[in-house]
């Protein structure tokens, strides 16, 4: 007796309820072939649609979803779905695949549009300093940064003082060509044409570090670099251009005269008396330490210059009398800035004169800079007689060529004697 083969049933709720781990794959019937579940070894219990693809001619699958939070109603609708892009030629496989890649590529960009909008200009400068222009430990290992230690602290302050002052805040991709020329052009209306170009250069190196670091999309474009070309094209001057402004000693006398009335901090005031005694450098003083100045023997042992030649800077008595009083109401610097106790910015002397000139508060000569009144000690000991290479010595100018190979002498006790001379030729100016 020949025994006929059962129709196969479709499915239903209660046989996939039923269904165990180990328990083969169910199929569905019909209009619904193709559909499949499966239960897996923790229990999941899976739809999917089992085809063959139009596209490879090879026999694939696509996932539905997972039972119960998938019902079986809900999983022949998307199978009906899935047939129909099926007949148009389509393989859903293939068709779920690009999607899923398309969401993911979407998503890194969400995510990446995101990060950009947190990353702000103060970040960007932080990596780039830390990162490159600053020393590290990376691993316990030691390394070097970019710059020499002088030069750290000077781009951190160039940095900070402006860009981060000015735009730190802000997201560094929403910064615009026009926001860095207006931050330049503030800086350079306040006469400080050589700070104008460092913070622009740089803000240029920060950017393209963070671009290097690929923080921003592949079409951005650095706004500093931008804001050059469009200051090169108007023609802004953000060198040093060679310094022929010196004070007469008419012009002294009321400079002196007025300073100690002005507007300018007890801080600022110091380190600009000092300049008149000393010629050295502003940034030079700014950043004087006690432990380096021998009020004793009369001099300050200068170690970090910009010619990196460190030297003894010989005091004038007016200066060592003014030392002594400063020695008992300041900390650990000379000059400290009145927020921090550390030493004050450089930068704050020609700030603090832009402001005096744009409230009329400044003394009524020919604009002058904090950097003239060095020029003006030079001309003032030649004027005096003073020797050419001892007043070179007194301003710490390198020698050139054979004479500075050769002639390796200091000249300190000239210098001292010199200085003297000077400080003396200002205190007959106020009678």
């Amino acid at each position: 007796m020949q025994t006929t083969k059962s129709a196969p049933k479709p499915l239903s709720p209660r046989a996939i309820e039923v269904m165990k781990p180990g328990d083969k794959v169910k199929a569905d019937t019909a209009e619904n072939s193709g559909l499949r579940i499966k239960c897996g070894r923790s229990g999941t219990k899976t739809f999917f649609y089992r085809y063959t693809s139009p596209v490879t001619g090879k026999l694939v699958q696509i996932k539905i979803g997972n039972y119960p939070a998938v019902s079986l109603a809900q999983a022949r609708v998307t199978l009906q779905e899935l047939k129909v892009l099926r007949k148009s030629g389509k393989c859903p496989a293939t068709e779920a695949k690009e999607e899923r890649a398309q969401q993911i590529e979407a998503e890194a960009e969400r995510r990446k549009i995101t990060e950009a909008q947190s990353f702000t200009v103060n970040d960007m400068v932080e990596l780039y300093l830390r990162h490159y222009i600053e020393d590290r430990v990376v691993d316990g290992k030691r390394i070097e940064g970019a710059r020499k230690r002088k030069g750290q602290r000077e781009v951190r302050r160039t940095l900070e003082g402006d860009a981060v002052r000015v735009l730190g805040g802000l997201p560094a991709y929403e910064i615009t060509r026009k926001d860095v020329v207006a931050l330049i052009m503030e800086i350079v209306d306040r006469g400080a044409n050589v700070q104008a170009g460092n913070v622009l250069r740089e803000l240029t190196a920060a950017y393209e570090f963070a671009i290097g670091l690929e923080k921003f999309s592949d079409d951005f474009a650095n706004p500093a670099l931008l804001a050059k070309s469009s200051l090169r094209q108007a023609k802004v001057k953000l060198t040093s251009q060679k310094g022929k402004r010196i004070l007469t000693d008419n012009e002294l006398k009321k400079f002196l005269e007025w300073l100690p009335g002005s507007a300018f901090t007890p801080t600022q005031k110091n380190i600009l008396k000092f300049t008149l005694w000393t010629g050295c450098r502003t940034g030079e003083i700014c950043d004087a330490r006690w432990d380096d100045i021998d009020l004793e023997k009369g001099y300050w042992h200068l170690r970090a210059t910009k010619n990196e030649a460190e030297r003894f800077v010989q005091l004038p008595q007016q200066a060592l009398d003014y030392l002594k009083q400063l020695k008992n109401i300041t900390g650990e610097y000379p000059f400290p800035s009145q927020k921090t106790g550390k030493p004050i910015q450089q930068k704050s002397l020609t700030e603090q004169a832009w402001h005096l000139r744009q409230s009329d508060r400044m003394l009524a000569i020919d604009h002058w800079t904090p950097h003239d009144l060095r020029r003006t000690v030079r001309t003032g000991l030649a004027r005096l007689g003073c020797p050419s290479e001892v007043a070179e010595a007194v301003l710490g100018h390198s020698r050139k060529g054979i004479e500075g190979t050769y002639d390796l002498h200091k000249y300190e006790k000239e210098s001292r004697l010199w200085l003297q001379k000077w400080s003396d030729h200002m205190d007959g100016l106020l009678g």
